[in-house]
């Protein structure tokens, strides 16, 4: 599972916001204990002091009496504290360093492994990362309404488009919750209305939610970033130039790309280039990839090079969408 480096950043720096909340929680609590009860503030110097002293001792050879003794001042200074504070009415451990996760103690990482903690974060940024693009915002299976569909069988296959989208839709049930290693490569196509890019975005929710790294975007912007990196020269707007190539690196390096309205941007020479790049690499690093398109696969193949076409006819599963739009089906029903 490889995390969204850019997404991870936004994590780490939300973990750290937090902490330094938390942190300045902490200071106000200590503040008040010591306007309240000076005691407390010297307590705390001469437990500091021993700190300093153990440290010193610790070097002198045969310093292990005097250690002994530093350790015994220091326990003794703990106590008087903790006495202090109670009888000014603090509950017990009212000061003792407290963390916002006991597991990394704040950091991020236990024993060097992501903290279940940091992961939170991790989806909730990628959360907004995608909700930021879906068109709805209510891109859920649970909101997917199969009965929007007709249930008359149509003359060429004799299947009513409701049965072929309830074997659609529970194929990308299945392919959200089991996302993997061994996943197929989707390829959506069908006419406008059908849903194709709001099963695409339930998938997206769904697999980022399971802790993958997943990018959704429409074509004609990827292709625009590639574009934007290929002629532009970095010395011009550094700080944009780095930022559009590293928005390509996440579109080549996530665990799931979703790449939205392929045939909707100006098909040129560099275009093909750029989507057989994106789609070969993918396949060649196994990482995986949903396409949707408006075109048939005709339609895209006049378009495109056969290269691609033998790629997403020969590595991808066909989901072909069928029926009305559902959004003018929506507004009749």
């Amino acid at each position: 599972m490889a995390l969204d480096g850019k997404i991870l950043a936004r994590a780490k720096a939300s973990l750290a916001e937090k902490r330094q909340i938390h942190n300045s929680q902490m200071d106000t609590r200590l503040r008040s204990v010591y306007a309240r009860v000076p005691r407390v503030h010297e307590l705390d110097i001469e437990i500091r002091s021993t700190m300093t002293e153990l440290f010193g001792a610790a070097l002198v050879p045969d310093g292990a009496s005097l250690v002994e003794d530093i350790h015994m001042r220091n326990a003794e200074l703990q106590a008087q504290r903790r006495s202090e504070l109670i009888r000014a009415g603090f509950p017990d451990g009212y000061l003792d360093e407290e963390y916002l996760c006991n597991n990394c103690r704040d950091t991020g990482y236990d024993n060097m492994v992501i903290c279940s903690c940091l992961m939170e974060m991790y989806k909730d940024e990628q959360r907004k990362s995608l909700s930021s693009l879906f068109r709805l915002g209510d891109e859920t299976f649970d909101n997917f309404d199969i009965s929007l569909y007709d249930d008359s069988p149509t003359p060429d296959t004799m299947i009513s488009p409701r049965r072929t989208m309830d074997i659609i839709y529970e194929t990308c049930v299945e392919y959200a919750r089991k996302f993997g290693k061994k996943s197929m490569n989707l390829f959506f196509n069908g006419a406008p209305g059908l849903g194709k890019t709001f099963l695409s975005a339930c998938i997206a929710r769904v697999v980022a939610d399971s802790g993958h790294s997943v990018v959704y975007d429409t074509a004609s912007s990827v292709f625009a970033k590639f574009e934007y990196v290929k002629f532009s020269r970095a010395e011009n707007n550094e700080d944009a130039f780095n930022d559009t190539s590293s928005e390509i690196k996440r579109c080549l390096e996530c665990d799931l790309l979703i790449l939205d309205d392929l045939g909707t941007e100006m098909t040129t020479a560099f275009t093909t280039s750029a989507l057989y790049d994106i789609v070969n690499t993918r396949l060649i690093t196994g990482l995986k990839t949903i396409v949707s398109s408006n075109l048939t696969l005709n339609e895209l193949r006049r378009r495109y090079s056969e290269q691609i076409m033998s790629r997403l006819e020969g590595e991808y599963q066909v989901l072909t969408f069928r029926g009305e739009d559902i959004r003018k089906r929506r507004n009749t029903l």
